[in-house]
């Protein structure tokens, strides 16, 4: 079990579960925008109108014309043990990369990690609980709803609490991949490419550099502050088997298709976190050159 006791609270953790923007009020901001998109001046004063009603559900019709999630922005923060458990993976990570970015003399701008339940709205659209935990890199955030945890163990058969962990380093893994440069150079290349074929090698290699990150940080904890248990990284392990590619299409009942493949197999994202966790080095992670994937 992952020794998860931090003392101090990140400044990166917002929760938002129970706002109004993960329930109902996501289906407003739907409409809102179809109804000024299609009569335009005359949809804005229609929205006047109803803007006092909009007020009494808790919603903000002027955050809604702006863009925003117009709701409340966060819900009272609770102290449950799912926020105590995100606080410290969070807080870790935090930990990590700022010695490693020190170590190339660098200065590490850490992510925000947004708590919803049900559905929230990021710069990258409009997401709900069964897209799973993601990085918009437009605001260089993580979303996370914490039922997934209960999912990762249910459905795809990876219980522990370092399997969650895994999730949010892999994510974290993304917003690296954004401050330094590698996430605009894989859109970049992806906008260039002959075909869908060849847009989802790349995003497979951006996606399993995540994992090689994640073991990576993996590693980092453990060496400075004897961060895990036995059994943890055989946790981890499953996890990333349990979220492979060609597991999911297996799982789905699809015959597996590896131009359509857009993570990795379950080996692959094995066996990068493995090259991340073995190594702690981060120039271990270079899967864009690397021989064999």
């Amino acid at each position: 079990m992952v020794k998860w006791q931090q003392r101090r609270k990140s400044d990166n953790v917002e929760d938002r579960r129970g706002a109004a923007t993960a329930g109902g009020a996501g289906l407003i901001v739907v409409l809102v925008r179809f109804v000024i998109g299609r009569f335009g001046i005359r949809g804005v004063l229609l929205l006047a109108l109803a803007g006092g009603g909009l007020y009494l559900m808790g919603v903000n019709p002027m955050g809604l014309l702006q863009g925003g999630g117009g709701g409340t922005q966060t819900a009272a923060a609770t102290d449950d043990e799912a926020s105590q458990f995100v606080n410290d993976i969070v807080v870790e990570t935090e930990n990590v990369w700022t010695r490693i970015f020190a170590e190339g003399n660098s200065t590490y701008q850490a992510p925000k990690l947004i708590m919803f339940s049900g559905s929230v709205s990021s710069a990258c659209g409009y997401a709900s609980a069964a897209s799973g935990p993601f990085y918009c890199p437009g605001d260089r955030q993580v979303y996370l709803d914490t039922s997934f945890f209960d999912e990762l163990s249910r459905r795809f058969g990876a219980p522990g609490d370092f399997a969650a962990a895994y999730v949010i380093a892999h994510e974290v893994g993304h917003h690296i991949q954004t401050i330094t440069g590698v996430s605009k150079q894989v859109r970049n290349a992806q906008q260039r490419a002959s075909g869908e074929a060849e847009a989802n090698e790349y995003q497979v290699k951006m996606e399993l550099q995540a994992d090689c990150y994640a073991g990576v940080w993996a590693n980092r904890a453990e060496r400075t502050r004897d961060y895990l248990d036995d059994g943890d990284i055989e946790e981890g392990l499953r996890a990333a088997e349990a979220i492979g590619d060609d597991t999911l299409q297996k799982s789905a009942g699809r015959r597996v298709t590896p131009e359509s493949f857009t993570h990795g197999t379950s080996a692959q994202r094995q066996r990068w976190f493995t090259a991340g966790y073995r190594t702690g080095d981060v120039s271990a992670c270079d899967t864009f050159n690397a021989a064999r994937l």
